[in-house]
């Protein structure tokens, strides 16, 4: 019987095009491998395409495969979109040459396609991300080699030929680097980094910030949501997740914070809740280490959470041993667990239950991750408090806002009433009678 093999697919790229790279995570009945490469100069379809590719390649034939992409591009297209594409002989398509490779290496297998929310906390996407992001650093490194050799096999220049009186002798240092930005090859990491679409903060590059992409003024409140070691903050169960993401004016601005922790104990049973092993944590950074961070993005905001104080007591216990104030005495708390209570006594009214009741888009949730659940909540709390308003990367910037309602101000004004003259009066009652009796009926501007 054939066996059947589970993939982590996912690219990266800094900058797009830029330099990129690629990551597969296998799990086979056996064992489990790790898989990455990378490209001076892609796309992030691309390293997307070119992960499914390497992961499948890797496979036995007659395995059941079943793969797991953050890339709707992907997914979509390996599953719908690719039988008109080979009807139109692939006019049209961009990224033709993995298209095919795809295609044709997934000829004769049996695969299920399944798309993922990426950055969402689940373990086997994340491990595939950090792959795809080694395979482009890797591929950095090698160009930074490249040139490095390729530059003491350079002659020397004959500086009678070039500067025969020794003037520029004092400008060789700024020409170095100037020939480096001009070298196509070059890879300058600050550069790409800024680039990359995910920040991390420059003091501990394990914590993922993202920045907004609305800039809104308001009170900011922050869908939150942990994962622990267990359920008593009394007992030593530590917090092994934070995720959290910012909403202003009933807006996600787009900014949000994750962070995995190395809890110092064993994550035990409730790894069957959260699927996050102990191998998994054990290079994550501990607490003490991202407390300060963590609290600068967290405090003075209003925090919402579903069953809010089990996550406020561990955040307050994990704070006061980081020897920081309790997050509890810089926020306002908002539990949607009370909310859905009050609104629906009586009820079901755990996440998933909410979710099924307001037909929230369904998300897989195998397991549970911080930042899954705190998207799925944002959705609930919006809808439970007055209908959906999610992130749009359309809307109006602040200047267009400010704009319109300027616009608006302007056009509440008193205007000024016109009469019409005698003369006026007399030829509006003539045109009323000649429509009379063309079209035998009343006329609608008749007094």
């Amino acid at each position: 019987m054939s066996q059947t093999i589970t993939l982590y697919v996912d690219g990266a790229c800094k900058g797009n095009p830029g330099l990129g790279g690629w990551g597969a995570y296998i799990i086979t009945e056996q064992a489990k491998h790790k898989l990455c490469g990378g490209e001076a100069e892609t796309t992030n379809n691309r390293m997307e395409l070119q992960a499914a590719i390497e992961g499948i390649a890797f496979c036995p034939l007659d395995a059941h495969l079943i793969i797991w992409t953050d890339s709707k591009y992907v997914q979509q297209g390996i599953t719908e979109w690719i039988h008109g594409w080979k009807k139109k002989n692939w006019k049209d398509v961009k990224n033709p040459d993995l298209w095919q490779k795809l295609d044709a290496v997934c000829a004769n297998r049996n695969i299920e396609w399944h798309w993922i929310k990426g950055h969402a906390g689940h373990e086997g996407n994340e491990i595939a991300d950090q792959l795809a992001n080694l395979g482009a650093e890797q591929t950095a490194q090698k160009l930074k080699t490249k040139q490095a050799h390729a530059d003491t096999k350079k002659p020397e220049a004959d500086w009678l030929l070039n500067d025969p009186f020794g003037l520029d002798v004092e400008c060789e240092a700024d020409e170095s680097v100037d020939d480096l930005a001009a070298d196509e090859n070059y890879i300058d990491e600050a550069e790409t980094t800024a680039q990359t679409p995910v920040a991390t903060t420059a003091s501990h590059p394990q914590i993922r910030i993202t920045e907004a992409k609305l800039k809104l003024q308001g009170p900011r409140q922050l869908i939150l949501d942990t994962e622990t070691t267990g359920f008593y903050y009394q007992d030593s169960d530590r917090i092994i997740e934070v995720g959290a993401i910012e909403m202003i004016n009933r807006k996600l601005t787009g900014s949000s914070i994750h962070i995995y922790i190395n809890p110092e104990k064993p994550v035990g049973d409730s790894e069957n809740v959260h699927g996050i092993s102990d191998e998994f944590l054990k290079d994550k950074p501990k607490y003490a280490a991202i407390a300060d961070h963590l609290f600068d993005y967290l405090k003075g905001a209003e925090i919402i959470a579903h069953n809010a104080t089990f996550d406020m007591n561990f955040l307050d216990m994990e704070f006061k041993r980081a020897g920081l104030p309790l997050l509890s005495e810089v926020c306002e708390v908002t539990d949607t667990l009370a909310l859905a209570k009050n609104k629906h006594p009586g009820q079901k009214n755990s996440l998933d239950a909410l979710v099924r009741r307001y037909e929230i888009p369904a998300r897989d949730r195998t397991f549970h991750g911080a930042l899954l659940d705190a998207e799925i909540l944002a959705d609930v709390y919006l809808a439970m408090t007055g209908g959906q308003v999610s992130f749009d990367m359309n809307s109006l910037s602040q200047t267009e806002q400010r704009q319109a309602k300027s616009a608006r101000s302007q056009l509440n004004v008193e205007l000024t009433v016109i009469h019409p003259s005698a003369q006026e009066l007399e030829q509006h009652e003539n045109w009323v009678k000649q429509f009379e009796q063309k079209h035998g009926q009343a006329c609608l501007f008749a007094k």
